[in-house]
């Protein structure tokens, strides 16, 4: 097992797994509460390297086992407790942390559950619910290479056609196959592209030499990228400290 399956968006089998067992691996006193599925299987708790580089994500019952968890060369896992000052008007200012503290298992057990915290509860207490983990000894930002899908090919091509090289956004462009599927033409990043949706349905299922169109330029597969870029969506309030803002995009049709 890699280190980055331990931290980053893919916990180990064990982890997935044998966690329907009530009992948290390591501490024997601590047993995850079986009416709160709901809350554990939630992929809300942002995994941060110990640089504080997002590495990935992980449903709330995986967290609780990487900071229960560990061993001689992975230790256990710290919590963030992330806390808020008050503005003047009472509200809470959840633009600007006042504080940001790893905090071991143990101690977690002992944070007060705020009011606008989630929490599980035990047969002793409620215990709140970690939205971001850091690593104990894992410095690494792992790459990956970006999944096949529209978006992809949509970023890649900068949303321009690439038949005529016109930016067409994403409203007016789909996705085209070179080689169209009809004549085994692969969805792949080096067959599919950005096209005009009148340019794509006058292709139709031809080659583009066939419907005289001609590539501004060769699709290529996309190179890797750290995993940290493909997270641009918080699932909670608290990764908007950690998540880099995206440029806006120049489609606003």
């Amino acid at each position: 097992m890699d280190a980055f399956a331990r931290w980053g968006s893919f916990p180990p089998p064990s982890a997935t797994l044998n966690i329907k067992k009530t009992l948290v691996p390591g501490h024997p006193s601590f047993h995850f509460p079986m009416h709160t599925d709901n809350i554990l299987d939630k992929p809300i708790v942002l995994a941060l390297n110990s640089a504080w580089q997002i590495i990935g994500h992980r449903t709330v019952r995986a967290a609780i086992v990487a900071l229960t968890g560990g061993n001689r060369d992975q230790p256990p896992a710290f919590g963030l407790d992330i806390g808020y000052a008050s503005l003047p008007n009472g509200e809470l200012n959840f633009d600007r942390p006042s504080h940001l503290a790893p905090v071991r298992w143990e101690d977690w057990l002992k944070l007060p559950v705020r009011d606008f915290d989630l929490s599980i509860s035990t047969a002793k207490q409620r215990v709140r619910v970690p939205t971001v983990i850091v690593a104990a000894n894992f410095n690494k930002v792992p790459m990956i290479v970006p999944r096949m899908s529209r978006d992809a090919i949509y970023e890649r091509d900068g949303g321009r056609c690439q038949y005529t090289g016109e930016f067409v956004g994403r409203h007016e462009g789909n996705l085209d196959h070179i080689i169209p599927v009809s004549r085994n033409g692969a969805t792949s990043f080096e067959n599919v592209v950005w096209a005009k949706t009148s340019v794509n349905s006058a292709k139709a299922n031809r080659l583009p030499h066939e419907a005289g169109l001609k590539l501004i330029r060769p699709p290529v597969a996309p190179k890797k990228i750290p995993v940290s870029v493909t997270i641009r969506e918080a699932k909670h309030r608290d990764w908007t400290h950690f998540i880099k803002p995206t440029p806006h995009s120049h489609d606003h049709r």
